[in-house]
């Protein structure tokens, strides 16, 4: 994950701890909210990406609030402004396609209600 974070800490202009963060928190969102086949498959395909989920799930603050309103939550709690989340999660998602390809990951933005108005 050091070259995604490495891009969100360049391309958005976060520090790299909250870069860290937001990625575990996005990640574990798909997992959570995405068809759990496709999720896995990506996780996979994405080095670091399992060990950024465990650490966003062992953070904690995804309790209670689901869906698209609980992750802007997280990642506000976590320091970003409205912005900022569009850029993590534009960023985020290239990055995925890039890595996993096209497939893959429309289906998981297609899967997930609400989260195509932020890529």
């Amino acid at each position: 994950m050091d070259e995604l974070v490495d891009q969100l800490v360049g391309n958005v202009g976060i520090e790299r701890p909250v870069a860290e963060r937001a990625v575990g928190i996005i990640l574990d969102f798909l997992a959570t909210e995405g068809p759990a086949d496709t999720v896995q498959a990506l996780l996979e395909r994405l080095p670091g990406a399992t060990e950024a989920v465990e650490s966003a799930r062992a953070e904690g603050g995804g309790a209670g609030t689901g869906g698209i309103m609980g992750v802007g939550s997280r990642l506000m709690s976590a320091g970003l402004s409205m912005g900022e989340i569009q850029g993590v999660t534009r960023e985020l998602i290239a990055y995925a396609r890039d890595k996993a390809g096209d497939h893959d990951v429309n289906a998981i933005v297609d899967a997930i209600p609400g989260l195509s108005q932020f890529i």
